[in-house]
């Protein structure tokens, strides 16, 4: 039975919601029904939300500490959800992962050094090592089969020479969760090489069953003594207007770096919320995650066996994680610029830019259906007016 009401449309307008409230600006119009931005329509959990309450009920809006009820939550969420004992000492703070994988960057590499992402890849891959004067180096994801693939036989090549390894675990925009063998396979070359891994890690919570999140540093002494995890409950809690994020290390040599580097700059210091509301979701969260997770998984059905119906120029990567579905529009033999402005013109759907995620990524959209079922439903109808009026036109 759920407890939970995810059917209950909640409307985000004058909120500074960025994905709502940021539409007219980029698209110059209001009648495009928003599912591009990667948070929930969903309302924060009743825990979480009480946890910010309390802490409002006190007066002073002071400076906050970090306190062990956070690394304790983190400590046994790690260890329920995924069998991973790690250590008090091995946590800090950052505000957001994007940050956390800038922070990374500036701390172990150098203006000019070499940075490898796997295009088509969640877009600050792109842009924040280059807007730090790093360069990239692409090992481009083959798509088999309906799921993204790692190219072994040029990963090995591709890693030669990179200082940093910025892994999409599980990925992003495809939803693939990387099996153990393929970390493992990465681990060890990544450790031969002397290239640190970057993991991002902030879908882990909302990997769907059948599948199952393996953390990278989990899997192999390799792989701990190579890595840097990041992680967060903002997406899988709907919470990420609060960036709160945190990093795991069990290596000491690269613990103490980056340690060192958050703490020059008092960059881990955390805010008032920081800490509590981390606690909180991953204290009580189980419940309420398990159960928006058949949520998501019945709108991802519904959105699967629709655009087989009633539009089958237009497929989908089936996500193994997240609430993000990689829409397949190439078969409509649209350019790039045409699709988006099917999709904006023709069924007025706020969605993100397959191309924005890199080359690879043309002739795809990005769609969001963490919502309820009926703003996913409108969407489908919306898609399905503009796909029959495009065939008219022909």
């Amino acid at each position: 039975m759920t407890k939970y009401d995810f059917d209950r449309v909640i409307d985000r307008h004058g909120t500074d919601a960025l994905k709502v409230d940021a539409v007219q600006g980029i698209w110059g119009r209001n009648d495009l029904l928003p599912l591009w931005v990667a948070d929930m329509d969903f309302a924060t959990p009743p825990f979480v939300l009480e946890e910010l309450r309390a802490r409002l009920q006190h007066e002073v809006l002071g400076y906050t500490v970090r306190t062990p009820r956070w690394e304790s939550a983190i400590v046994a969420w790690q260890k329920g959800r995924y069998d991973w004992n790690i250590q008090k000492d091995w946590l800090n703070f950052v505000p957001g992962i994007v940050p956390g994988i800038a922070f990374a960057i500036s701390c172990f590499t150098q203006p000019g050094d070499t940075i490898l992402i796997q295009p088509p890849v969640y877009h600050p891959y792109i842009h924040v090592p280059q807007n730090l004067g790093r360069t990239l180096r692409e090992n481009t994801l083959k798509l088999v089969d309906g799921q993204y693939q790692i190219d072994f036989s040029h990963f090995e090549k591709d890693v030669k020479g990179c200082k940093l390894f910025l892994l999409c675990h599980p990925h992003n925009p495809g939803g693939r969760v990387w099996r153990s063998d393929e970390l493992l396979k990465i681990a060890e070359i990544c450790h031969r090489e002397g290239v640190i891994v970057i993991s991002d890690e902030i879908h882990a919570d909302l990997t769907l069953p059948p599948y199952h999140h393996v953390p990278f540093a989990k899997l192999s002494r390799e792989a701990a003594e190579c890595s840097v995890t990041l992680m967060s409950p903002s997406k899988a809690f709907n919470m990420a207007g609060l960036t709160s994020s945190y990093s795991i290390i069990s290596n000491p040599d690269l613990r103490e770096k980056f340690h060192r580097y958050l703490e020059n700059s008092e960059l881990n210091l955390g805010h008032l919320f920081a800490f509590n509301s981390v606690a909180a979701a991953y204290s009580h969260g189980t419940e309420w995650l398990d159960q928006i997770l058949a949520y998501v998984q019945g709108n991802i059905d519904y959105v699967e066996s629709f655009l087989k119906t009633y539009t089958p120029l237009i497929g989908m990567i089936r996500p193994q994680a997240s609430y993000l579905i990689f829409l397949d529009g190439r078969k409509l033999n649209l350019s790039q610029s045409e699709l988006n402005r099917f999709f904006v013109e023709d069924a007025h759907l706020a969605l993100n830019d397959g191309a924005m995620f890199g080359k690879e990524g043309a002739g795809f959209m990005r769609l969001n259906v963490a919502s309820s079922r009926k703003v996913i439903e409108e969407a489908m109808r919306r898609l399905k007016m503009a796909y029959d009026n495009y065939f008219l036109k022909l």
